[in-house]
């Protein structure tokens, strides 16, 4: 592994304090806030750590209450709701400061056959034919207010790689549909673990999910005198998969309306196979002016 996929890892480890209690680190990714797929990730690593090994995450719902401060630990505080004889329910509140920044609800499931299918894979160039988004950056660097440039190129343990048409402005770009499709992967090999790939494919998740929803609207997420943040996610895992093998997320916003943005997304494996559904509403706004002293 890179040393930030290795760091990441241990990030997401967790420090156990107590049975159902946790202690997270947080990195610093220079956004002046804890980043929202990182709490993700953390707060599922804590769910996950209260449930029998062979029970797998199949679908996890979040809020996004206030933001975290990367300066501070973070407490998850797990809730043993129900372990049944097929699903186990847990909910986890993440504390910074003594109060709740964050909460989520997540259910896992023992592997059973039943009925199957899934939407076709749609037809992208594969990502070898694409150059990766921190390329993209580095050829607009110019374009770029200094600092911004290194914040919207670092996927960290990640490399993206968008179909999307070659930015010309990203700070004010022309307004085109809302949907866009990515490669992902992680930067080096990961152990063979099913539910580290689950908190990895979650904490990526959400790493510019909400820009589609902008893109209709001639704005991108650095544009000027914009407020964007997210309010919930919610995440569906149908299949196996490994997040160190390119992992496409296909996204589209079908509506935006009274400062919020909806986004959809459905990630595939190169191979065509479905292997997890997303969605996430966010606050997309223009800063509303200071009241005047």
């Amino acid at each position: 592994m890179t040393t930030q996929l290795d760091d990441l890892v241990t990030l997401l480890g967790l420090e156990r304090l107590e049975e159902n209690l946790f202690r997270g680190q947080s990195q610093e990714l220079g956004w002046g806030a804890v980043f929202g797929g990182q709490v993700l990730g953390q707060a599922l690593s804590a769910a996950t750590q209260t449930v029998a090994k062979e029970r797998m995450v199949h679908s996890m719902h979040a809020y996004f209450l206030w933001p975290g401060d990367p300066a501070k630990p973070i407490i998850y505080d797990v809730d043993r709701i129900r372990d049944g004889a097929s699903f186990t329910t847990r909910r986890v509140v993440a504390i910074q400061a003594g109060r709740p920044i964050f909460n989520l609800s997540a259910s896992f499931q023992i592997e059973d056959g039943g009925f199957e299918h899934q939407d076709p894979m749609p037809d992208v160039p594969p990502p070898e034919a694409l150059i990766t988004d921190a390329e993209r950056v580095k050829r607009l660097k110019d374009k770029l207010p200094e600092g911004i440039g290194a914040r919207v190129a670092s996927g960290g343990a990640f490399e993206m790689r968008s179909t999307d048409p070659e930015w010309t402005d990203p700070l004010s770009p022309p307004p085109r549909p809302g949907r866009r499709q990515v490669w992902i992967k992680a930067l080096g090999e990961l152990p063979d673990d099913p539910q580290l790939h689950r908190e990895l494919l979650a904490y990526i998740s959400d790493w510019g999910f909400i820009s589609a929803s902008l893109q209709p609207h001639g704005r991108s997420t650095i544009s000027p005198g914009m407020q964007i943040a997210s309010i919930d996610h919610v995440m569906w895992f149908h299949a196996p998969f490994r997040i160190d093998d390119w992992v496409l997320h296909v996204v589209d916003s079908p509506v935006a309306r009274n400062t919020r943005g909806l986004v959809r997304g459905q990630m595939y494996t190169r191979d065509g196979r479905l292997i997890a559904s997303t969605t996430q509403e966010g606050l997309i706004r223009k800063r509303r002016p200071k009241p005047a002293p």
